[in-house]
């Protein structure tokens, strides 16, 4: 009895043991499967927030987009930018994919045979990298894509409703995901980073900021004041043991991937905008080098010395991540409030020359020259407003936007700002001024335009031209004043030749002013101030999702039907959404036409997001023949002629038939005129017309489907391929 009970004891652990070992083998051969994704796929198309995919060979090439370096915008093609990224090469092969949280500035570069290409914001990101499946980690073997119904408004069964819902949560679950994993990325990046001040963590699932506060005496002697003082604190070579956020990359022990620098560089500014503070230094050279510019200003092969710098800091106040304002230390309180000069509504920033080589006397000339700025400027709450940024061998906030609001206190105030001294570093402090000036907690007012204008004595002992492009392309309008430029026998002292004209928005003289001597310095106060005012040509406040009259030219005829109609509109509004609307950005309007042709709203009818969609959705269905060309003259009469000057005239003209009349010779008229045509055509929509409508090269502003269901796969191609035209204009 006993031999049989433990026989089938036996028999049932035989049995066990060998369904877990057939278990394990076939979880083996599942995680062994990749799947496959064409050249071709988007990021954003699939729905996974991680996964593995295999890339086939052929990617390397012009017609698979890539938006962004490191971190990309999720509309770019998955194999493109992992190629673009080196992690793969032509020949295709396995990758890692991170979706991640939607990013500002993407920034273009050419890299392993592949041109990316930069772009202002998108809603979603993504990480790519070597496709090794990282530890604790389930891999999908089959992708999920985003389902074409989603998009669509038009009325169907409950089916539909059903699946809209679902896919709605699926994408709140992802986002999420996202949400929790950029918190990750920063909490990793302030665990690693060696710090004097305590660290910032960014909650995972909520933009709230929170703060932790770590024990001082760790990293310096804690100093012993009441909570009403300010106590200095000098220590040697601080910049060492303090190193910034774009430092990541060079750390060592950090386990944060590098692409990941830029996000922890945004959310450190999403951070300290809530917690109303700004990243400005407040450190002060003590060189004691000659004057001499030929001394202060070394080729690259000198080495210079290391500074000895004092930094700031409140006992009473909470601690700063990285660089210290001292205006946020030791707030100067307002005196005054001036409504200014409402015809100059602009948020400038100048960087002014603390280096040696200036010299005390032109420094002193430098600070009249500001205060006179101001003056005439007529700084004010609906005017301009006006913050200081000094530069030598790194830059500091002397104070931002907000910490004066007349132009006698800023005056005042300027005349006591102390020389810094060090190199003329201005790469650097436009680099520091696009990462840290411009935020809501430092004043900036998001409706008015951001203007830099840098003062520089002679020329810059670093490279700008990388450091004002990232500024410009955060849409950060770029002024040089350049005193007693170098003479011939010094220009082979000079690092990079030309250096204005790759730093400024354009290279037409507008945004440069050249002044042999600084004691005629005073002359050019008026015409500074009245270029920078003039804001209808500061281009760089411009993106190709903020500077268009987008006019949308919708059939009406009796072959859409009324099922379709809808979803011609649901293609209209989801276009739309993705602009900066309002009376000052992109501004939207729309013409039905059937034979006849109708106004529905023109570009100055609403200027808000949500009243435009609302006014989209309210569009009825018209009904009748299909006149195109006619359609294209009315919309060039009653749209695009009362178009802001400043604007980009965009048209774009859905269809799905031939027209009863010829569209050449209007669209001809059209693009005389300056609009920029894209034709969509659908079902029986006839291809030459397509190709006549559309601004020359027709293949990048005519498409086409098969059935109206599929038009939402056009929405991001018709984003991408207008921002593409706008980055392609020349800075002349």
């Amino acid at each position: 009895m006993k031999a049989t009970v433990i026989a089938t004891f036996f028999g049932v652990s035989l049995l066990c043991t060998y369904a877990a070992k057939e278990t394990t083998k076939k979880m083996k051969k599942a995680k062994l499967y990749v799947p496959q994704i064409d050249c071709d796929v988007k990021a954003g198309k699939i729905i996974n927030p991680e996964f593995i995919a295999k890339c086939p060979p052929g990617c390397q090439d012009v017609k698979y987009r890539v938006y962004g370096t490191d971190i990309y915008a999720s509309f770019s093609s998955v194999c493109s930018a992992a190629i673009h990224s080196g992690i793969i090469d032509n020949t295709g092969g396995k990758i890692l994919v991170q979706k991640v949280a939607g990013h500002s500035g993407y920034r273009g570069s050419f890299s392993n045979g592949v041109r990316s290409l930069s772009l202002p914001r998108w809603r979603e990101s993504f990480l790519v990298s070597e496709g090794k499946p990282r530890k604790g980690v389930t891999y999908p073997s089959t992708l999920e894509y985003s389902s074409s119904k989603s998009t669509a408004v038009k009325s169907e069964p409950k089916k539909l409703e059903q699946d809209l819902k679902a896919t709605k949560s699926a994408d709140t679950a992802n986002a999420s995901e996202k949400a929790s994993e950029e918190g990750d990325a920063v909490r990793k990046e302030y665990q690693t980073s060696p710090v004097l001040t305590p660290a910032t963590q960014m909650a995972t699932t909520t933009p709230t900021p929170t703060t932790t506060t770590t024990d001082p005496s760790t990293t310096t002697p804690k100093p012993t004041t009441t909570p009403a003082t300010i106590r200095t604190t000098t220590v040697a070579a601080a910049a060492k043991t303090r190193p910034g956020l774009h430092r990541v990359r060079d750390i060592g022990s950090s386990s944060v991937h590098p692409a990941y620098s830029s996000v922890v560089a945004a959310a450190s500014r999403q951070v300290q905008a809530a917690q109303g503070r700004g990243q400005n230094t407040a450190f002060r050279g003590t060189s004691t080098s000659a004057s001499n510019r030929n001394i202060l200003r070394p080729s690259t092969g000198i080495q210079r010395q290391e500074p000895v710098a004092t930094f700031q800091r409140a006992a009473s106040s909470p601690a700063h991540l990285g660089f210290s304002s001292k205006e946020e230390l030791n707030p100067k309180p307002l005196e005054s409030t001036s409504q200014g000069n409402p015809n100059c509504k602009v948020d400038l920033s100048f960087l002014m020359d603390g280096s040696w080589s200036i010299g005390k006397r032109r420094f002193q000339l430098q600070k009249h020259f500001l205060g006179n700025v101001a003056q005439a400027l007529g700084i004010g709450s609906t005017g301009p407003l006006m913050g200081i940024v000094q530069y030598g061998d790194d830059p500091s906030t002397e104070f931002n936007l907000k910490t004066y609001a007349n132009s006698k206190d800023l005056r005042n105030a300027i005349e006591k700002i102390p020389q810094k001294g060090g190199l003329s570093n201005v790469g650097k402090a436009l680099s520091f001024v696009n990462k840290n000036f411009f935020s809501d907690a430092n004043g900036n007012r998001g409706g008015a335009p951001n203007v830099v204008v840098v003062i520089v004595d002679g020329w810059p002992t670093d490279r700008v031209e990388e450091a004002s492009r990232l500024a410009r392309e955060s849409g950060i309008n770029i002024f040089f004043v350049t005193i007693e430029a170098a003479a011939e026998s010094e220009k082979q002292n000079i690092i990079e030749p030309n250096f204005v004209d790759k730093a400024v928005c354009r290279t037409n003289g507008f945004y440069s002013i050249n002044v042999p001597s600084w004691f005629s310095l005073h002359k050019v106060v008026q015409p500074l101030v009245k270029r920078v005012c003039d804001t209808d040509r500061l281009v760089c406040s411009k993106t190709c999702l903020n500077s268009a009259d987008i006019g949308f030219v919708i059939d009406g005829s009796s072959s859409v039907g009324t099922s379709n109609f809808r979803t011609v509109l649901q293609f209209v509004a989801n276009i739309s959404k993705e602009f900066e609307i309002s009376d000052t950005d992109t501004r939207i309007g729309a013409v039905q036409y059937t034979y006849e042709q109708r106004l529905e709203f023109s570009f100055d009818k609403y200027s808000t997001k949500q009243d435009v969609l609302s006014a989209i959705k309210r569009i009825s269905y018209w009904s009748g023949g299909t006149s195109t060309g006619a359609a294209i003259s009315y919309a060039s009469e009653q749209l695009f002629s009362k178009s802001k000057p400043n604007k980009r005239k965009i048209m774009i003209l859905i269809t799905d038939g031939r027209s009863y009349d010829d569209v050449r010779v209007p669209a001809m008229a059209a693009h005389r005129n300056g609009v920029i045509a894209y034709s969509v055509g659908v079902a029986w929509a006839a291809q030459d017309e397509l190709e006549a409508i559309a601004t020359d090269p027709d293949k990048e502003h005519s498409f086409f489907v098969d059935e109206f269901d599929n038009l939402y796969r056009f929405v991001n191609q018709l984003i991408q391929n207008i921002c593409t035209e706008f980055n392609s204009q020349p800075r002349n």
